[in-house]
């Protein structure tokens, strides 16, 4: 089984027990807390994906880890699940999949929105209030700046890319003149 199907597979899992116990987005806030240590400790994560390490010590490993970080205990469970069946390593993927399957959940669809300079709240609040109308669902965006575009906007949602940028405006105009 490849590491995507396995990684869809613990997080479908682990939503149906959030649903089960109301605890979606709690689940959702650990998990990507778990992650983020995992990829910022790399000793961390080497110890606990060693083939060689034995499992008792991993587990204890984690388990001090969820202490510290005072995860649930169904979450400590989950972890616990990963570290004893050697799927640790697919955590981050475990945790993109999760957290796509609780936002379909709830009707809430991610999108990020780069623009050339910050842009206003109200600015915001207006293409934020544009995309719900479009697709029908919560919108939560993801605001980022990247003074290349020049001008505009590009928004990424739901695997598509809206680019309304000066910069691909430019290219493509100069697309056209190479061409003739």
């Amino acid at each position: 089984m490849s590491n995507s199907a396995i990684s869809v597979r613990y997080a479908k899992a682990l939503l149906t027990i959030g649903k089960e116990q109301d605890r979606v987005e709690p689940y959702a806030a650990e998990l990507s807390a778990v992650a983020a240590v995992m990829s910022e400790q790399d000793m961390l994560r080497l110890l606990l994906d060693s083939p060689t390490f034995p499992v008792e010590k991993k587990s204890t490993i984690m388990n001090d880890v969820a202490a510290v970080m005072k995860l649930s205990e169904g979450m400590k469970t989950f972890l616990g699940l990963l570290v004893e069946k050697g799927r640790i390593a697919q955590l981050p993927q475990i945790y993109e999949n999760y957290r796509r399957f609780a936002d379909d959940l709830s009707g809430i669809v991610r999108a990020t929105l780069t623009s050339a300079h910050a842009l206003d709240d109200k600015t915001n609040e207006a293409i934020r209030s544009g995309l719900e109308k479009q697709t029908g669902k919560k919108v939560v965006l993801n605001l980022s700046v990247d003074p290349e575009l020049i001008g505009g906007v590009k928004a990424e949602m739901g695997g598509k890319l809206f680019d309304g940028s000066v910069k691909t405006q430019l290219k493509q105009i100069a697309d056209t003149l190479a061409k003739g």
